[in-house]
């Protein structure tokens, strides 16, 4: 297996699964370690542009940014950026069963056809200012209970982000959840229907009748991406989906998804997420003390982002 790196959350090193730290970039580009942690980037001033993974995304203060486990992320700041990052890892807070509580799966963070950006008003700000001060308090603190009241105040600060990115805002590459080109609708529709088999976008363009050019600028106007890494960001989600909560073989896993060579896989899995299937699925379970093969489910699902909040964060 792989070494951790010291950048993944581990509890046998005594580590606290949710962590708050002040966020300075001074305006040079900025690429944090990969984690296996989800995280929050609070942006309370400052603006610039972000990658996640292959996608190109621009914030603007008053913004939250999320980004999921094992991601790679670049941040490139136009102006001096000040604000908060919050990590924390499934064992404090599971991403894929808050869902079924408040929902937590598919608007904020596990949307692979979504834009990561949570645009806050002046109106709202205040409030995320309100949980974020509450986090760090008990982070500070740690009084009785401490890590039950920042996992209740964590979620307070999801269901608000939730409830900004429902809210019906217009979309674009800065934020959003509003109307989309009905190209693009459609096209993640097919992606749902046929992401195992099908990976070149020119198939999905023909299924779309227009030309796999006029598909791919749709999207990059759109969404700020590129049709091959929709598609291939969704194939990613069912896969560690199923290495964390299945018993299923690497092999079979790919096989699944239309990768005949395992190797090659593994080489596609590694260069998205920084490890091999093996490490992520032993690694994981192990510092889950196998929780998560409780889980029973065929696939991940991807909610519809517009779905109501209690069914899909």
């Amino acid at each position: 297996m792989d070494a951790p790196s010291p950048h993944f959350y581990d509890p046998r090193r005594g580590e606290e699964p949710v962590r708050l730290d002040r966020l300075i970039l001074d305006g040079r580009p900025f690429e944090p370690e990969r984690t296996n942690c989800f995280t929050i980037h609070w942006i309370e001033s400052g603006s610039g542009q972000f990658w996640a993974d292959a996608t190109r995304f621009e914030f603007q203060p008053n913004s939250l940014l999320f980004f999921v486990p094992y991601q790679h992320v670049r941040l490139v700041p136009w102006q001096a950026v000040q604000g908060t990052s919050i990590r924390f890892h499934a064992n404090f807070l599971c991403v894929e069963t808050f869902h079924a509580e408040v929902g937590c799966s598919g608007i904020l963070f596990n949307d692979p056809h979504g834009i990561p950006i949570v645009s806050l008003s002046d109106q709202e700000r205040p409030d995320i200012l309100h949980q974020v001060a509450r986090l760090r308090d008990e982070q500070t603190r740690q009084q009785l209970a401490f890590r039950e009241v920042m996992l209740a105040e964590l979620k307070v600060l999801l269901i608000l982000a939730t409830r900004v990115k429902t809210s019906g805002k217009p979309a674009g590459p800065s934020g959003g959840t509003g109307p989309q080109h009905p190209v693009v609708l459609q096209f993640r529709e097919l992606i749902e229907q046929h992401y195992r088999e099908l990976h070149s976008p020119s198939d999905y363009a023909e299924r779309l009748h227009v030309s796999a050019k006029t598909l791919g600028r749709i999207v990059r106007e759109t969404l700020g991406t590129t049709p091959m890494e929709l598609i291939r960001s969704r194939i990613l989600t069912h896969v560690k989906w199923q290495l964390l909560h299945t018993l299923r073989s690497v092999k079979e896993i790919a096989r699944e998804v239309g990768f005949h060579d395992e190797l090659y896989f593994s080489r596609v899995f590694r260069k998205a997420t920084g490890c091999s299937p093996r490490f992520f699925r032993e690694f994981e379970t192990e510092i889950r003390g196998g929780s998560n093969l409780s889980m029973l489910s065929s696939e991940a699902s991807i909610p519809n982002s517009s779905d109501k909040a209690d069914s899909a964060l």
